[in-house]
């Protein structure tokens, strides 16, 4: 191991889309394997919302940009022994191929530990990472770099249209696209140009198969594949577009083997140390393939691959960037075998994006090349239909499976949606699929439209003919209550599809017995003894693998997907929950879906259920734990959103009570509260027709706010100027919180926004901050209230 007193850790910056919670999750990762060793490190991270800026991680904090010139001056005043690239995304690396290129690195004699930044180099110049493949018999698409939209032109009439373009150095697909004519490629090659030094133009595998490979290799040339995984889609939809499964499903033993064996060779050659992931594209009928892409650096899809093999695979990488062997470390998930152990799944995973895109008025809904998804779910189940339906259910978009019609609700007959969502990649696609089986599609013509594999469609029709079934006959014995458990439908689907309530299946599931079992997650398939708290349900199981902790054990509900509005700082609040716990004794039992996410990891609480956010599965989490209460507070609107549910099913909640969220959460009865008080606020009322809200607006005089409750981020909120926009909102608006009396009330313009954020111990404010936009004032209750404090 090397001898090193102080490391610095380049962080990742803001989430944007294409970088987001996943560095935080590996920068924190190599935080602690740092911290292990006794030496000393220095984070450079702006983001205040990340686990790894908290006090707790890193030695020295920089709020400071992930530039060269910033980071420069912190090299210089520090005097760090080395410096980690791969833990930061796409920023962190292009910042410290800057430093190396310019001489900083030599002149401070700062060693960039891990993967050689030769590599790194190599691997995102695309033309020259292309003909360094060549020379190892790997083969590419056709391709050739362009630095102009002339050369960019002349080269695709020589490949021929369409072609693929790929900005260099960029984040997520960013400046990519296909061009099916000198049109769209003057388009697409302007526009990736303004921000990438180089674009590479190649040859468009039409529906071939995109598949990923995790590897990690330690400077002793110890080398194993940690993580296989395969695209639904076909290659030209960006994997962080994909829904994505490990392991591979439709691979065959020779594709497996064959892809495997070549990710290794190329990581070998390029001289990786630490993670690397590895982007084939498989020719579907007759197995020939090509590298796509190599990321000589932690990504989304290794943060993916991490939480869905339980291997930790940016603490590795971090210890092997050290000096480590792998078979010097043991995986500290499992505890009893050792990091060289590749892991083996007796579980399917199932990773879905998810989209704001509605709420960006007039955005092109298609998905493609570049990435425009700003989260992402991963569902776990022990077939592909159970892990499926959890991960659309974990989207948090109120779908209850893969056959939800409620995606759909404005847009006319099937005929049309078939039309407009199957042969057109958008995020509704998956939900066009069954729509179109429906309607007489074969599997055969899908596919050709999609690309996508039959074995995934077949598994979706599987779904598709179990609800038609039941819609025809809805007689629910034991054995057909868990057939149906067991394809992945919920309480509520089954209750929408017979004509019941969800409590009413619920009822009747648990007096039939029919109940999930609580597995772990132990990475080597039952092969070997180990003890993980790593956990999810299943129905498709008889046992369970762990005794309920009882009323030790404190539920924390999680955020779950990351999306506008709720986002890492989520995962802040949960993490420091679970810390706090453990000072009162208490054991926390973590429930989120969230694979980018800290909360996630396998060290950070007693129990992890990596599961759905739902009534359902919080229930039956909370039935079998059997713990002293839940606390709903630290996860954002989603767990805010179960509460009322909980506490009527008679689970404790911890803090506030379900009573006086409502009151909060509910916008007409926080405004009688209001009243109740004597504190003043614009003009409002609730109202049952659409007339009575003309009148009232007209009364008090546009602009005027529609405000559904229980919304997320001023989801649905907006401020209406007309009559026309009016109506057309309040109905969107009623839509979105279907279940409480939509709010208008009269906007003020041109007015300040305020905000007091409290910290408060039965109703007696502890502390608190005033702040507007701008600046902040902050005031404890024992001190005065002055600029200086």
């Amino acid at each position: 191991m090397k001898k090193l007193r102080k490391v610095l850790v380049l962080g990742a910056g803001a989430l944007k889309i294409g970088q987001a919670g996943e560095f935080d999750y590996s920068g924190s990762q190599a935080l602690k394997a740092l911290r292990e060793e006794g030496i000393s490190t220095i984070l450079v991270n702006p983001n205040i919302a990340t686990i790894q800026t908290s006090k707790e991680l890193a030695d020295q904090i920089y709020f400071l940009p992930v530039t060269p010139f910033f980071v420069e001056r912190i090299i210089e005043k520090e005097r760090p022994d080395g410096i980690l690239l791969s833990f930061g995304g796409q920023t962190a690396l292009n910042c410290g191929v800057e430093l190396f290129k310019s001489g900083v690195l030599e002149k401070y004699q700062v060693e960039i530990l891990g993967t050689p930044v030769t590599a790194i180099i190599l691997t995102e110049d695309r033309q020259e990472f292309a003909e360094h493949l060549h020379k190892i018999n790997i083969p590419t698409p056709i391709s050739k770099s362009a630095e102009s939209l002339e050369e960019a032109q002349e080269i695709a009439q020589t490949i021929g249209f369409p072609v693929m373009l790929r900005a260099g150095f960029a984040l997520g697909g960013q400046g990519s696209g296909i061009a099916h004519n000198m049109e769209e490629l003057r388009r697409i090659v302007t526009s990736a140009l303004a921000f990438s030094p180089q674009v590479l133009v190649e040859q468009y595998l039409h529906h071939y198969k995109e598949v990923e490979y995790e590897v990690v290799r330690d400077a002793y040339d110890n080398c194993i594949t940690v993580c296989n995984m395969e695209n639904m889609d076909p290659l030209g939809i960006h994997t962080g577009e994909s829904v994505v499964l490990a392991p591979s499903q439709t691979l065959t033993n020779s594709e497996y083997h064959t892809l495997r064996s070549a990710a290794i060779a190329i990581v070998r050659s390029l001289g990786i140390v630490g993670e690397c992931n590895v982007q084939f594209a498989l020719n579907p009928r007759t197995s020939e393939y090509y590298v796509i892409e190599v990321n000589a650096r932690l990504s989304r899809s290794s943060a993916l691959a991490s939480k869905a093999t339980g291997y930790p695979l940016a603490y590795v990488a971090a210890k092997l960037a050290l000096g480590y062997a792998l078979p010097e470390l043991t995986n500290k998930v499992t505890g009893v075998t050792q990091a060289c152990f590749e892991p083996s799944l007796d579980y399917v995973v199932v990773k879905i994006p998810r989209w704001d895109l509605d709420k960006f008025k007039g955005a092109d809904q298609t998905i493609g090349t570049s990435m425009k998804s700003v989260g992402e779910v991963m569902g776990i189940g022990r077939t592909f239909e159970e892990a499926y339906q959890k991960a659309i259910r974990m989207l948090d978009l109120g779908l209850e499976g893969a056959t939800s019609k409620r995606v759909f609700l404005e847009e006319g007959s099937e005929a049309a949606i078939i039309d407009k969502y199957l042969y057109t990649p958008t995020p509704k696609r998956i939900f066009a699929l069954p729509v179109a089986m429906r309607n007489g599609f074969s599997i055969e013509k899908i596919s050709d439209i999609t690309g996508i594999d039959p074995w995934f469609l077949y598994r979706i029709r599987h779904i598709v003919k179990l609800e038609e079934e039941l819609e025809r006959d809805r007689e629910l014995t034991a054995a057909r209550l868990l057939l149906l458990k067991q394809a992945g439908l919920s309480d509520k689907r089954i209750g929408e599809l017979t004509g019941k309530t969800e409590l009413e299946i619920r009822a009747l599931r648990q007096r039939y017995g029919v109940l999930p079992s609580v597995f772990q997650i132990d990475t080597l398939a039952g092969e070997f003894p180990s003890d993980t708290n790593y956990l999810y349900m299943t129905y498709n199981g008889q046992h369970h693998d762990v005794e309920p902790l009882g009323q030790e054990g404190v539920v924390v509900l999680g955020s779950g997907p990351y999306r506008i509005g709720s986002s890492v700082e989520f995962d802040w609040s949960s993490v420091n929950t679970v810390q706090a716990l453990k000072k009162y004794d208490k054991r926390s039992i973590v429930i989120n879906c969230n694979p980018e996410t800290v909360s996630t990891d396998y060290d950070m609480s007693d129990r992890l259920y990596f599961e759905e956010l739902t009534f359902e599965r919080i229930a039956d989490i909370c039935d079998f734990e059997n713990p002293a209460g839940v606390i709903v507070s630290v996860g954002g609107q989603t767990p805010n959103n179960r509460v009322k549910a909980l506490h009527d099913y008679g689970i404790p909640i911890l803090g506030t009570s379900a009573e006086h969220i409502d009151q909060a959460e509910n916008r007409s009865k926080f405004s009688q509260l209001l009243d109740e008080l004597g504190i003043r606020q614009p003009a409002w009322d609730t109202f049952e027709t659409i007339e009575d809200i003309l009148s009232f607006a007209e009364r008090v005089g546009y602009p005027v706010l529609v405000r559904p409750s229980y919304v997320l981020s001023g989801s649905a909120m907006n401020v209406c100027y007309t009559p026309e926009q009016l109506e057309r909102y309040t109905r969107y608006a009623a839509a979105v919180s279907p279940d409480h009396p939509v709010t208008v009330t009269k906007f003020f313009q041109k007015v300040k926004e305020v905000e007091l954020d409290a910290v408060a111990q039965r109703g007696e404010i502890k502390a608190f901050v005033i702040s507007e936009h701008g600046c902040a004032l902050w005031r404890r209750d024992d001190r005065p209230a002055s600029p200086d404090h």
